[in-house]
């Protein structure tokens, strides 16, 4: 599983160009699933199995994009002005690293400020590519990169950009490898543009119209030093989402994820996530509607270039999605 996220989180895929992490992905699942679909949007939408006796249709989806940036102007001097793709924060960014998806890479600096504490807005940021002018910088306006840092192994728990959300895509990589048999219908999405408004979520469960719709995706953690009150912490187990800021867990979902997790003993944690939702806050909504409800992997420092997680988290994440489809499920309302 480490060197599955560690391949994952290390392709560059900046939200509306996840092309590159789309076609990784689909080597590691097409000989696993019996349908594989990408659409407009470039979601990576898998079947796998078909609905029998006390079946459902489910679709379960994690966000292959990453924050990042694009190029707004070049000036003479061969600077790159750039506005954000996603949750770009100014004090994660500067002094970063970047790599556009050409293959150059640059470090961000920003204008002269009054005091050392002081971090500047985005638009007062640029990267220095190492150009001379602007004849010579190999950036152009529109172009689309990512922030890099290398993948760091700390035992247990590693770190590394983009955990947000590969460790979710790795989640179901892995169980679609795993899962030898379910009553369901599923459909394993792995979406687009997630970072600017679930739009490949959206789209995806318009096509499916599933009965119960499951996201895999990181949340944050009250565990550091004066962090915001929060009952999640890495290492003690996935976090079964009740409510974030952009959805209510259906109430049915959440019981059947909890009593499931309890019933294998697999380590579980309750999520209330004050700012922030996921895909399936898309998927609830979806014409008539759908039961929804999200699996999140803790993740310390989220929105940055230096996403921590769990390696025990992501595991057990995998065995409790697996145990909620190899059975089936009847939900009242």
């Amino acid at each position: 599983m480490k060197e599955l996220l560690q391949t994952l989180v290390q392709a560059i895929g900046p939200t509306g160009h996840e092309n590159t992490v789309r076609e990784l992905i689909k080597t590691l699942i097409e000989d696993h699933v019996d349908e594989i679909i990408v659409d407009a949007l470039g979601n990576l939408i898998a079947r796998k199995g078909k609905k029998q006796a006390g079946g459902l249709r489910i679709m379960l989806s994690a966000h292959i994009d990453e924050i990042g940036v694009i190029a707004t102007h070049i000036d003479e001097k061969g600077f790159v002005r750039f506005t954000s793709l996603g949750g770009v924060r100014p004090y994660t960014a500067y002094a970063g690293h970047v790599r556009f998806i050409n293959g150059t890479q640059g470090v961000i600096g920003m204008e002269p400020v009054d005091s050392a504490t002081t971090v500047q807005p985005l638009n007062r940021m640029f990267i220095d590519v190492g150009a001379e002018s602007k004849d010579t910088c190999p950036v152009s306006v529109g172009d689309f990169g990512v922030f890099e840092r290398p993948f760091i192994d700390l035992g247990k728990r590693v770190v590394s950009k983009a955990m947000d959300d590969r460790a979710g895509a790795a989640v179901l990589v892995d169980t679609i490898r795993q899962l030898k048999q379910s009553p369901h219908e599923l459909w394993f999405v792995f979406s687009t543009q997630e970072e600017v408004g679930l739009r490949g979520a959206r789209t995806s469960a318009y096509r499916i119209e599933p009965d119960v719709g499951i996201a895999l995706d990181v949340t944050l953690t009250g565990d550091l030093p004066k962090a915001d009150t929060m009952d999640v912490a890495l290492g003690k187990g996935p976090a079964i989402k009740v409510k974030d800021s952009g959805m209510i867990s259906s109430p049915a979902i959440v019981g059947w994820m909890c009593d499931t997790a309890s019933e294998f003993d697999i380590p579980y944690q309750l999520e209330v996530l004050v700012g922030g939702t996921t895909d399936a806050a898309a998927i609830q909504i979806n014409k008539a509607g759908a039961l929804a409800g999200c699996i999140s992997i803790p993740c310390r420092y989220v929105h940055s270039p230096s996403e921590m997680v769990d390696m025990d988290d992501i595991e057990n994440a995998v065995k409790l999605v697996v145990k909620l489809l190899e059975n089936p499920v009847e939900f009242t309302n």
